[in-house]
């Protein structure tokens, strides 16, 4: 990377980058997709539902490794931008050793967790069995899956982003085909599922050492002094996305707790069939965030806040035309989407309604989001965090409760477009306020 570089070709620049980290995040959905499909139509709608209660454990692998990733990432981005090229790698080599022993602490505190929380949530029979089958085995998958995420962050900032994406398609392959093999002909069920996560985790891991062993050309593998004070850095520096991660778990939690009280399983079956294009399209926009963060941060440290400004107002762009791209696409298959995952004229009913009302959302999302991202990477972690604490908790959370009790499940649907509408005014108060930092 270079300034001038950049300058020139800031739109090209961000879709370089961009793009192979949109890539990966889409084939990493694409897991997602292809394990409801194959719970939906080899074990029951009961096992997606099950895989549902237990995403809050998910985010908060995703908060942690994020938090402690993406703020390690944004350092070692200004210290390369200043020509510290020493400082970059040992930030590197810390922040993989840290991402790697929180989450295998998580997965310790996890394995004690799961009775009480299926008990308060009043999970019983298939629903709780299939939740056991199935995150046993994640709790094994889910540690390498964040720090591959974490060596993926690293792959694209130094320039290098194709490979990741290479070995995200490889994951992908391997996943579908353990998939069919393990549900289908093995009759695994939702152990087999799991497995099949675990295994296709592994075998990215190792293409993913292979890189920094051999390829690799700014960080290597190796030693590090461990810094607490560059851990604090990178955890305050990245705070805003664990509070979004720890957000959406907590959310999530309470929108499990409020449906299987007021709908039954079948409404978290609905939702969670929904929550697969939520999902979807978020991964579009944290690849969005995740490939121009490091340009953000490049043109940042070496000075250059109008340039790092203008690429944020650029990728919004994207990702507004990715939200409203999606919503016209999409609310045209609604009535059938729903039939994919399962064959239950309850369920496809609760999803072809909720489809278009819960997309509205995606308008807005987006560019929340990459204003977090954006804040985030020039160091200034309060308004990032202000900004995912609202669209992720606080106003989203009462939505959850009051919405639902007025209008059913109708509510449900509404309370995430409602909530980004509202964050929309807090970011763009923040961005005013940048916009007048700059110009002075």
């Amino acid at each position: 990377m270079n300034l001038k570089e950049i300058r020139e070709n800031r739109t090209s620049m961000i879709l370089r980058f961009s793009l192979p980290s949109i890539i990966a995040m889409l084939l990493t959905a694409l897991i997602t997709l292809a394990d409801g499909y194959f719970m939906g139509n080899y074990v029951g709608k009961e096992a997606i539902a099950a895989v549902n209660l237990g995403l809050p454990v998910m985010y908060l692998y995703l908060g942690v490794g994020l938090m402690v990733s993406i703020g390690g990432v944004s350092i070692s981005g200004m210290a390369l931008g200043a020509g510290d090229r020493e400082t970059g790698n040992q930030v590197f080599r810390q922040t993989i050793g840290v991402t790697g022993g929180c989450s295998l602490a998580i997965s310790l505190l996890m394995a004690l967790s799961f009775p009480p929380v299926l008990n308060f949530l009043g999970a019983h029979g298939p629903v709780r069995e299939y939740f056991r089958e199935y995150y046993g085995i994640m709790l094994l998958e889910l540690p390498v899956m964040v720090v591959n995420s974490s060596f993926g962050m690293f792959i694209r900032g130094e320039g290098n982003p194709g490979y990741y994406m290479k070995v995200s398609v490889a994951n992908v392959l391997l996943n579908l085909f353990l998939d069919a093999l393990f549900a289908g002909p093995l009759g695994l069920g939702a152990a087999g599922i799991g497995l099949a996560s675990l295994v296709s985790a592994l075998f990215s891991l190792a293409l993913i050492l292979y890189y920094f062993w051999k390829r690799a050309r700014v960080y290597h593998l190796g030693a590090f002094r461990f810094s607490g004070k560059t851990c604090i850095q990178a955890m305050a520096n990245g705070s805003s996305e664990f509070i979004g991660e720890m957000s959406t778990g907590i959310a999530m939690f309470a929108y499990n707790y409020v449906i299987l009280q007021r709908i039954g399983p079948d409404g978290v079956t609905a939702f969670t069939i929904v929550g697969y294009v939520a999902y979807a399209f978020s991964m579009v926009v944290v690849g969005f965030g995740q490939g121009s963060s490091p340009l953000i941060s490049f043109t940042y440290g070496a000075g250059e806040r109008a340039l790092a400004a203008d690429l944020r107002r650029r990728t919004n762009g994207f990702v507004l035309a990715a939200g409203a791209g999606v919503f016209l696409v999409l609310s045209g298959a609604s009535g059938w989407y729903g039939s994919i995952f399962v064959h239950h004229a309850g369920v496809e009913d609760m999803v072809e309604r909720g489809l278009r009302i819960f997309m509205t959302s995606f308008l807005f999302s987006g560019m929340n989001a990459i204003t977090s991202f954006y804040f985030t990477a020039t160091g200034r972690a309060l308004e990032s965090a202000v900004i995912s604490f609202s669209r992720g908790l606080v106003v989203l959370l009462l939505c959850i409760f009051l919405l639902p009790a007025l209008w059913g499940m109708t509510g449900v649907w509404l309370a995430a477009p409602v909530t980004e509408a509202v964050t929309l005014w807090i970011t763009g108060w923040f961005l005013y306020g940048e916009r007048r930092r700059i110009k002075e």
